[in-house]
């Protein structure tokens, strides 16, 4: 196989989204280690950032949702970069997890909104980048199904 052969066969969807990953990782390690090392957020852009991050909706037991968080984005990075190589068990997968992160994301959006009323920005990028991958990754299995 040449090289021009081996480059068409990546998939550029799945690569976009493993770069993408990257921020809500960053993002969720982030929010991770200010929880757990007790820090006050300061919200730059919003306010809402304690009221949030200090709900009980923002833990599960003694773990931050963040912490959660951090796993799932690392996970699609991996899955990600693996399904841009042509391994195929890795899209179902993907699809699965990013199905798992969209849900959780509108169900956080709802509690933000109707229940805490207030909004964190750090929350809101990992809304913002969860929804992007889900239509990058859709999008891109289309574009693939088109050729």
């Amino acid at each position: 196989m040449s090289a021009a052969e081996s480059q068409q066969r990546i998939g550029w969807s799945y690569l976009i989204a493993a770069l993408l990953s990257l921020i809500g990782l960053a993002d969720s390690i982030y929010l991770t280690v200010e929880h757990l090392t007790g820090q006050s957020l300061r919200c730059t852009i919003i306010s809402g950032c304690s009221e949030v991050l200090s709900s009980p909706y923002s833990h599960i037991g003694n773990l931050p949702l963040a912490a959660l968080g951090a796993v799932a984005y690392f996970t699609v990075f991996d899955l990600s970069i693996l399904a841009a190589f042509g391994y195929r068990f890795a899209q179902p997968l993907l699809m699965a997890l990013l199905a798992l992160m969209f849900l959780m994301t509108l169900w956080l959006l709802y509690l933000q909104a109707f229940v805490i009323h207030h909004f964190c920005q750090y929350c809101l990028l990992s809304a913002a980048v969860t929804i992007t991958l889900t239509a990058i990754v859709l999008a891109g299995r289309s574009w693939k199904t088109a050729d």
